[in-house]
């Protein structure tokens, strides 16, 4: 498997687990790393939120070292802010720091954060030039194809951000009009790595080694980063490892494999945010992790009734016995 160099970074293999907002937290990106993840990226963390030492954006700055390599992804549009943020958190146990650039969401992008800034690129290059100076870690940043198919400039952008000292770039293939609907553009990807030297990492529709083979000989990128199939998936890495080292597809974990994760993800998720707090954001987990299994469905309805640990795992060993006989 092929090693990636990220700046002075060296990740073991290019597999990268994706920025998911509400999904990567720190009980999620372990059972990742135990997978094989070459490099874990933390939920997006504001720059405003550092500044004003909010509690929320505390827990999600969390690390261990079981993680690492670990890239932590800020977000935000004032280039001094951005930049005095990043070097405030510096010393913190991450070894790659990225931008957003390209979250779709409203609420970021009506504050011209997250995806809003392709739209405007002399700023991109005065947030990745101050950031790159401020600190001495590798900076990164992750765009998407355009803002919309009127305004498709990833090329751009990232010549952009190769300019102004960016180590890596990982693409998108899908605009920030589309979300996350239809298929993404891996042309946008090949293109973009024509366009640049540094390292680029692709993104968007990899659910399996075929998919990334298949990626690879049509963009030639660096990296591989893997999102929405990561969700109740943690062993989409070991499963893509070994089939890109053997080419031999690995079976789907059975229910017994399936609950004796969910329940590991749930002790973490507890012990780092409460029970009432962890049983909860385990919930949607849970119907990810579920998903595509017999009675999956009426799992799920039983799943939104947990409220203790308890519970939970008294329903899926109930689970794991029926699955038995």
């Amino acid at each position: 498997m092929d090693k990636l160099k990220i700046g002075n970074v060296i990740l073991e293999n290019n597999l990268v687990l994706a920025p998911m907002a509400g999904v990567c937290d720190l009980p999620f990106r372990v059972l990742c790393k135990e997978q094989g993840a070459g490099l874990l990226c933390m939920e997006m963390v504001s720059a405003k939120g550092i500044y004003y030492h909010n509690k929320n954006t505390e827990i999600l700055l969390s690390t261990v070292q079981e993680e690492r390599p670990i890239s932590l992804q800020l977000f935000g549009a004032d280039p001094e802010l951005m930049s005095e943020m990043a070097k405030r958190i510096e010393d913190r146990p991450f070894d790659i720091l990225d931008i957003n650039m390209g979250c779709p969401v409203p609420k970021v992008v009506n504050n011209g954060e997250g995806s809003a800034l392709m739209k405007q690129p002399r700023l991109v290059f005065e947030i990745v030039s101050r950031i790159v100076k401020a600190i001495r870690k590798p900076v990164t940043v992750k765009i998407r194809k355009g803002f919309d198919e009127a305004h498709v400039n990833a090329v751009e952008i990232a010549r952009i951000a190769e300019e102004a000292g960016a180590a890596a770039i990982a693409v998108h293939g899908r605009t920030r009009e589309q979300y996350y609907s239809g298929r993404a553009d891996w042309d946008i990807i090949r293109q973009v790595k024509e366009a640049v030297s540094i390292p680029v990492i692709g993104n968007g529709d990899l659910l399996t080694g075929q998919d990334v083979m298949a990626m690879k000989e049509q963009t030639g990128c660096d990296g591989f980063m893997i999102g929405r199939g990561a969700q109740g998936n943690p062993w989409i890495f070991q499963q893509m490892l070994h089939y890109l080292e053997t080419g031999e597809r690995l079976c789907k974990p059975d229910m017994k494999e399936v609950a004796e994760m969910l329940l590991r993800h749930a002790g973490r998720q507890i012990a780092l945010k409460g029970e009432f707090t962890g049983i909860r954001e385990m919930r949607k987990h849970a119907a990810w992790y579920t998903s595509g299994y017999k009675n999956s469905a009426k799992l799920r309805g039983r799943i939104n009734e947990v409220h203790s640990y308890q519970q939970l795992e008294e329903l899926f060993q109930e689970v794991i016995q029926k699955s038995d006989t």
